[in-house]
Formats: C-alpha cells, structure tokens, sequence
C-alpha cells in the first residue's frame, strides 16, 4: 500500500538538494533571472504607511555607499524613501576564481567579459540611493557558460505571449 498510513511512500523520482539550496543561494548557472520587485515594493508601501522607519529601510553598508557613488549607473528614478536623491544600480559578481565578497563591476565591458566568460557566474543588481542610504536587491541573473542567451534578456524588455 503506497501512500496510506504504514505503508511505503514513493515519490516519482528521486528528490535531490544542491549545496546551498535551502538557503536560497542559487548554485545552477542555467536558471533564470529573478526579479525582486514585488518585495521592493511592499517596503516602500509599509514605510509609506509608517509601520517601517527611516532607519528600518535606508541601512546601506558604507562600501555599498561607496561603489554607488563611484562606479553605479544612473537609473534615472528618483528614490522612493527620500524623494530627493536619484538612484543608481550597483551590480556585484559572484563566482569561481572571485574573491570571496564577489567583484563589483564598473563598466559595461567588464559586465561583457563575464557574459563570455567559461565559468558561470551569479549576477546581483542592487539599487542604491546616496543620499539616504536606501538599497534594495533590484534582480539576480546568472551569466558565463551554460547560460541560455533568453536569460540575458531583461524581463521588462520582454514580449508578454
């Protein structure tokens, strides 16, 4: 008797964990992008309604802060929190043969490198506001080998069929 009380239970296949896997970490190259607007938005939204502070949402950490003012591209929005400052998008790489805190990419060229790259690798964008030190994960995108070329397609950009 499968699947009642005392028997044997089997499942249709065998169920397996990668590392990292019940952490949310993503350690497959060829998934897809994931986008974190829905979690954005209801920060903004409890903030707004005063059940968050000030303190609660704009903790960016100091090296943060400092790759944004250097190295982050403008996204032309202007912050939500602070309504003042505009926001930039940071983007980190994370992969074999990194350093360990991940390499915070600077130009579009360097971002291509490791689009090529035979390693895959793990993409976080985080937008940032200077001002009042607001951040939030914006998306996470795999890229290098074995990645599928839809993947590297924003989601925004893409046709609804």
């Amino acid at each position: 008797m499968s699947g009642v009380l005392g028997g044997t239970r089997r499942y249709p296949g065998p169920v397996s964990f990668r590392p990292g896997a019940l952490d949310g970490v993503q350690t497959s190259p060829t998934g897809g992008q994931v986008e974190y607007l829905l979690a954005r938005n209801s920060v903004i939204r409890e903030f707004r309604k005063g059940r968050l502070s000030r303190l609660d949402v704009c903790d960016a950490h100091p090296e943060l802060i400092r790759a944004a003012t250097n190295l982050g591209r403008p996204m032309g929005e202007q912050c939500p929190i602070c309504e003042e400052s505009d926001l930039v998008d940071v983007t980190f790489v994370f992969g074999s043969r990194l350093p360990a805190g991940g390499r915070c990419v600077a130009t579009a060229a360097e971002l291509g490198r490791y689009w090529r790259r035979k390693d895959p690798v793990v993409c976080y964008v985080i937008e940032v506001c200077c001002g009042c030190r607001w951040n939030h994960l914006a998306r996470m995108y795999p890229a290098g080998a074995g990645v599928e070329a839809v993947a590297r397609k924003p989601l925004r950009s893409r046709s609804s069929t």
